[in-house]
């Protein structure tokens, strides 16, 4: 979207002045026209205030989530494609999104296609979004097409909510642990060093240790604090910049016990769940793997959707490479094949699809009743390490008084 000034006069024979954006020069005479306004003259503005900020990063999930919805219930409603654009442009609270959309109203409004111009906004409207909707424009269906792109998005959103919020609690859990013990070290445990130096009694080792971390944390708190920023920037620059850490990262906790059969069964739910609204939607199979392959999220399970679609290109199987990798369990492999062989690939997909989601949900419940008595004790062991360091001299000391 271009900001341009203009001076032009109004139905009523006035001067007027300002500017207006639109995608080119033609698009703003024409946007001007309807405002009722003749532009005498028309450039494109060059001060910074008018230049198209970059908000940054992506549209928000939720956000998506909830427009892909409304889109599909305007669509279905019969309300034109132009007309439910400009709506869900002036509603939605994402700015990203409002900005994206008023440059589709705009496009679609100068003759291009929805599909088209949502194509060159990929940081507004990701490829699965895209490629859907241009296979319901070409088929005729794209009411449809919505609908299953919308129910998609949505049970992919709640998945992983489900699995965010399942792992986010340990991490919670842990800092407030990490917090705690700090503080003690910091605030409680140097007000007994001084008393037990002024006593002269003979410590226990448990006792020792704690003071002398307690020592070291008062005297080089800038070192650790230094040290966990460097560790963890560290990571963060390397998961996203490093393919090869990344990749082992996530190989790493798929592999973790119970908690990498979380991530594992959510991967696949994710991929079958995609791979199914695609084939349904009559997107052709390469095309729809490449897709998966971008959005799926996890670069494991990535490097064997793009074995499938190397094998398909090469007259093979897509199951084939699924039966190689320790990633997928029998069950998709063979309801995999026979959709293959059957012609229900996106049929089966789909089952396996409402399986595995089914499965996350129970295992999410599991892992929620299990993980809250565990990390209460974990914490509990933490703090009752210190002060036990702390009572135990104090029992001594009361007992030779």
């Amino acid at each position: 979207m271009v900001v341009f000034k203009y001076n032009g006069r109004t139905a009523q024979g006035g001067l007027k002045k300002g500017t207006v954006d639109a995608i080119n020069k033609q698009a703003a005479i024409t946007k001007l026209r309807g405002l009722g306004i003749n532009p005498r003259e028309l450039e494109e503005s060059k001060s910074i205030l008018h230049k198209e900020l970059s908000i940054g990063g992506k549209v928000k999930n939720q956000d998506f989530v909830i427009y892909s919805r409304q889109f599909a219930t305007l669509i279905r409603a019969g309300v034109s494609i132009l007309e439910s654009t400009r709506i869900l442009g002036e509603q939605t609270s994402s700015k990203v999104l409002r900005k994206g959309l008023q440059n589709v109203e705009e496009d679609v409004h100068s003759g291009l296609s929805f599909s088209d111009s949502a194509a060159k906004y990929p940081k507004v409207f990701p490829a699965l979004f895209v490629n859907m909707i241009r296979a319901g424009e070409a088929t005729g269906n794209l009411d449809e097409s919505l609908e299953r792109l919308a129910f998609s998005y949505e049970k992919q959103f709640n998945l992983q909510k489900k699995v965010q919020s399942t792992l986010a609690y340990p991490v919670v859990l842990l800092v407030l642990t990490v917090i705690v013990a700090v503080f003690l070290m910091l605030t409680i445990v140097p007000q007994f060093v001084s008393m037990f130096d002024d006593m002269g009694a003979e410590l226990p080792t448990i006792t020792k240790v704690v003071m002398g971390f307690s020592e070291a944390l008062q005297s080089s708190w800038y070192i650790f604090l230094a040290i966990i920023i460097l560790v963890v920037g560290g990571f963060g620059y390397f998961f996203k910049k490093n393919t090869s850490f990344n990749f082992t990262v996530n190989l790493i906790l798929l592999k973790i016990p119970v908690f990498g059969k979380l991530l594992q069964k959510s991967a696949i739910a994710r991929m079958t769940r995609t791979l199914s609204s695609l084939f349904s939607s009559s997107v052709p199979i390469l095309q729809a793997l490449t897709i998966v392959e971008k959005v799926i999220g996890n670069p494991v399970v990535s490097k064997v959707v793009r074995e499938s679609r190397t094998s398909l290109e090469q007259g093979s199987t897509l199951t084939a490479p699924l039966e190689k990798s320790w990633i997928f369990p029998p069950l998709v492999t063979q309801m995999t094949a026979i959709g293959e062989q059957t012609g229900s690939l996106d049929y089966m997909l789909e089952k396996i699809a409402v399986f595995y989601e089914d499965d996350v949900d129970r295992t999410v419940d599991t892992l929620k009743s299990l993980i809250e008595p565990l990390m209460i004790v974990f914490l509990a062991s933490i703090v009752g390490t210190i002060v036990m360091a702390i009572m135990v001299p104090m029992f001594s000391l009361y007992e030779q008084m």
